[in-house]
């Protein structure tokens, strides 16, 4: 009993409320928002397993504190470093996933505004989205798998390394002809860099992300793959169904038509328009339009 009060005593000196600060309250909204990343990381992982093995060994250790169990407490902190070491090798691919996620763009920009209101030029033309939407669509009637990686922030090269170069303009027809079965290149992705396929038969990582159905096969595994690591925008046709999905961002919207899927291409397009800042029309002047109004 005596143990118990003292834990108690020990530890619950930390939990007396003390007079905040503006910097303590801050502090506490960015560790708040952190920790809450890092649960909905983690349960998209095969990491929610090992947090609940480490929930099971916590209680181990505060019922040895607790009881003063002196034996269990010197193997619990004498095996503290070699674990945090071999949790780092056996989680690598999901930290090094969380990083990547980290530094995409879409993600840093959201907290910080790095580059924001910067106009960049234009991805790809409106005849490479209607080149596009033509081949995918003609692929879907014909039931021809499909699997198209479209470039933007992130750069692919790593991927266009593992297929073969074909640096040719986005066309129906040479899209049709690559996936068209029993050919060299039907197998694999298609990477697409502006207006141009840069490589064909490219190798992409899969997915391991468990709340995926179970009726998607490799092809959208792995179009969901590419697009956790990267800023992709992915295209996906069911060589079963003959359905079109799309992924980006690690989510996979299935059965999409062709009005759904021009709308996202031209989201990412980053098509410049026409447009005279209110500022300069502020320092010019009134326009004629408005000077017949007064």
């Amino acid at each position: 009993m005596e143990n118990i009060v003292e834990f108690i005593n020990e530890y619950g000196r930390y939990l007396v409320p003390t007079r905040l600060q503006v910097g303590d309250i801050i502090e506490i909204l960015l560790i708040t928002f952190l920790i809450y990343h890092i649960i909905i990381w983690v349960k998209q992982t095969r990491a929610w397993v090992l947090v609940k093995g480490l929930a099971v060994l916590l209680v181990f250790w505060a019922v040895a504190s607790i009881l003063n169990l002196r034996v269990i407490l010197w193997i619990f902190l004498n095996s503290i470093g070699v674990g945090i070491t071999a949790l780092l090798i056996l989680f690598q691919p999901e930290l090094r996933k969380a990083l990547e996620q980290i530094g995409q763009k879409n993600i840093v920009s959201s907290i910080l505004p790095f580059g924001e209101g910067k106009e960049g030029p234009e991805r790809f033309s409106d005849k490479t989205i209607n080149e596009l939407i033509r081949g995918t669509y003609e692929l879907a009637r014909a039931k021809t798998g499909a699997l198209m990686v479209i470039e933007m922030e992130v750069n692919l090269a790593e991927y266009e390394r593992t297929g073969i170069e074909i640096g040719a303009v986005v066309t129906s027809q040479l899209l049709i002809n690559i996936f068209e079965h029993n050919t060299p290149l039907h197998d694999g992705a298609v990477i697409i860099r502006g207006d141009q396929i840069t490589a064909a038969t490219c190798y992409l990582p899969l997915s391991d992300n468990m709340g995926l159905s179970k009726e998607l096969g490799t092809r959208h595994r792995a179009g969901v793959g590419i697009s956790e690591v990267t800023d992709s925008f992915t295209i996906i046709v069911s060589e079963e169904t003959g359905k079109v999905s799309i992924a980006r961002e690690g989510q996979i919207t299935r059965n999409v038509d062709g009005d759904y899927l021009r709308a996202k291409l031209l989201e990412i397009q980053k098509k410049k328009t026409i447009a005279e800042p209110k500022k300069m029309r502020f320092w010019r002047g009134k326009s004629r339009d408005e000077k017949k109004a007064d």
